[in-house]
């Protein structure tokens, strides 16, 4: 058995370059001298014929084209089991209406995320009686797909911009940001695209894993401000930082962990430019920055 791990989408909201965006990452890309990338989404498998899809990216359709492992195996066969989402933010549901044309898989949620899903009738577009949707609880393991064990777990972090009301919590703990925890045999794996701290008891639970696949949406907390994109930090988002004093790279210091791998990039953040000081500062204390088509297998 072998745990595989294919980066679909390695951005976040908007990807790279973002349609509306004219900062030196996306003029770059779209000048083809940086890649581009698709928005954050993550496929898994232990065996190779049976895979989930984490996350279910707006991208999806020009994923699963680039994805030969996805591609149908018959008339309308598909490798493809389940789709998990870990939050209602828009970059990780509004591919499912892609994923609409009565293709059975099974769409697992939190309770809180499956409410989120319900609450907006665009989403009965994926048809109850092909599409299974599967509430699961907090730390209960659960099959994601063949030989490929699931646990969910609150991570800090808030609710999506579009259910913020006055007061914004940006590191709530609950059901609407979940990380995931991936055991195929001897190995173990996580996927957290969106956490705004590490706390105590995710340093626990991430110490000694072969992989972790880690929220790298931007480079400084004031990254967008800086660059006159906006006015909210990366705290304020729900998000850490890359770099600073409290920043995931220092806050990963000293774990062990075979495999660190950043993805849900912002398009400003300057580790996506292959040559710039910040990539090179990310690999040097063993970061892997993700990209569109990355396979991490064990």
């Amino acid at each position: 058995m072998s745990f595989r791990a294919q980066i679909l989408g390695a951005a976040a909201g908007g990807g790279l370059p973002q349609w509306n965006c004219g900062c030196e990452n996306c003029n770059l890309a779209r000048s083809g001298l940086i890649p581009s990338q698709t928005q954050s989404s993550l496929a898994v498998s232990a065996n190779g014929r049976s895979w989930a899809i984490l996350n279910a990216s707006p991208d999806i359709r020009l994923q699963l084209a680039d994805t030969p492992a996805l591609h149908p195996t018959d008339l309308r066969e598909l490798p493809l089991a389940s789709v998990l989402v870990t939050n209602g933010d828009i970059d990780h549901v509004a591919g499912l209406l892609t994923l609409r044309e009565m293709q059975p898989f099974t769409l697992f949620a939190t309770a809180g995320i499956h409410d989120v899903l319900s609450d907006n009738p665009m989403f009965d577009a994926l048809n109850a009686d092909v599409v299974k949707r599967s509430t699961i609880a907090l730390d209960t393991p659960f099959e994601l797909a063949a030989d490929l064990t699931a646990t969910l777990f609150a991570v800090p972090g808030k609710v999506p911009l579009y259910l913020e009301g006055e007061t914004v919590q940006t590191d709530l703990l609950g059901d609407q940001t979940v990380g995931v925890a991936l055991q195929a045999g001897q190995t173990q794996a996580y996927y957290i695209p969106g956490c705004a701290v590490l706390n105590d008891d995710l340093r626990g639970r991430l110490e000694g894993a072969d992989m972790v696949f880690f929220d790298g949406t931007l480079w400084q907390d004031d990254e967008m401000v800086l660059a006159g994109l906006g006015k909210k930090t990366g705290k304020r988002m729900g998000h850490m930082s890359m770099s600073g004093p409290d920043g995931s790279i220092e806050a990963f210091v000293g774990m062990d962990i075979a495999r660190k791998i950043y993805v849900h990039m912002n398009n400003t953040n300057p580790v996506l430019r292959p040559g710039s000081a910040e990539k090179a500062q990310a690999e040097a204390a063993g970061w892997i920055i993700g990209q569109d088509g990355m396979e991490i297998t064990t």
